[in-house]
């Protein structure tokens, strides 16, 4: 990457209008770097920035593949977020980008979008200089408050992620609302945290009236993304089922 530590350059200091706004700027093209040989490694996005990378088995550089970032709960790391899509990665041939909030949640629950859209272009870029990514199969997901914050991201940049994967969500609340990604909404009938009729049955209703594509599941259990939930909604995402 250049000095500018991202794609659209920055004020001294701060924060792009375009970070500000929820707006990412990285898109899939040509690699022209040389990709990091498979398995998790941490991106250089900046000091103090953990990100993580998951490079599958079997990518290739002529084989463009589908990509997700992966976003934690609260209070969570980018392991946590990385975690959620991990055991699935190498068998479906996905590559997982996973950055942790700059704060103890994302910036826009905190208090304004900024600092984590930041560095999550950031990881978007430095992936797409170097890796082959199908732009048919963009996704962003997430759990808790990662999944908010995924449908928030998911919403505002519909001209970059074809698809968002949010298991038990609390809201969505994109600035803008830009393309029409598809949704994959899970969450818990037992879930305390976050209760589905006030959360996730609430959003499945209104993504819906507002014209997204929602495929919803509802499951037996508390806060949590149970394995049959995840092989399902990358099953969705890929295959369309």
């Amino acid at each position: 990457m250049n000095d500018s530590n991202g794609p659209e350059a920055e004020p001294r200091g701060g924060v792009s209008r375009a970070a500000r706004s929820g707006r990412l700027s990285a898109r899939p093209g040509a690699p022209r770097e040389q990709a990091a040989p498979a398995g998790t490694h941490p991106l250089s996005v900046g000091p103090g920035h953990e990100t993580l990378l998951h490079v599958p088995r079997g990518y290739r550089p002529d084989a463009p593949v589908a990509l997700a970032v992966m976003l934690h709960g609260a209070g969570g790391t980018a392991g946590f977020g990385l975690e959620l899509l991990l055991s699935l990665a190498d068998a479906a041939n996905l590559l997982l980008v996973a950055p942790r909030s700059q704060g103890p949640t994302w910036d826009v629950i905190a208090g304004g979008f900024g600092p984590d859209v930041r560095v999550i272009d950031r990881a978007l870029a430095h992936v797409f200089e170097r890796y082959a990514v199908d732009p048919s199969r963009v996704a962003i997901g997430g759990f808790s408050d990662g999944a908010s914050y995924a449908l928030t991201l998911g919403l505002a940049n519909g001209d970059l992620f074809t698809h968002v994967l949010a298991f038990s969500p609390g809201f969505a609340a994109p600035p803008v609302q830009v393309g029409m990604p598809r949704i994959f909404l899970c969450h818990g009938t037992q879930d305390r945290v976050l209760p589905i009729e006030q959360c996730g049955r609430w959003l499945a209703r209104e993504l819906g009236h507002g014209g997204y594509t929602v495929h919803y599941r509802e499951f037996d259990g508390p806060h949590i993304v149970p394995d049959d939930q995840r092989h399902a909604a990358v099953r969705w995402w890929l295959e369309g089922a």
